[in-house]
């Protein structure tokens, strides 16, 4: 590779990870100011108002037009989960970047 190929290929370097860091930056952003609501949905899942919420769904006693994917058994659970393994794969992620010297 000569310089003018070798420059070119760090410019492409840089232009995709400048756009990569700064989707991120924005996207952690957004995921940081989501916390509070995310708390307040894994606290209702887990509590006795749910379970309520749940069985008067079950028992027809919720309208049939509300949404309320909130009662399902799976859509909160499986947010729980996509969250806890995103949060093992930023770890990792971060771990490695912290492990090599950079500057």
């Amino acid at each position: 590779m000569n310089r003018i190929e070798r420059i070119q290929e760090m410019e492409r370097c840089l232009d995709l990870s400048r756009q990569a860091v700064d989707r991120l930056e924005e996207a952690f952003t957004a995921y940081e100011e989501i916390q509070k609501e995310y708390r307040k949905l894994c606290d209702y899942y887990g509590s006795s108002r749910w379970l309520e919420d749940y069985e008067a769904d079950e028992a027809g006693k919720v309208p049939r037009d509300l949404k309320r994917g909130v009662l399902s058994e799976d859509a909160v659970y499986d947010l729980i989960t996509d969250n806890h393994e995103l949060a093992v794969r930023i770890l990792k992620v971060i771990t490695g970047q912290l492990d090599k010297k950079m500057i």
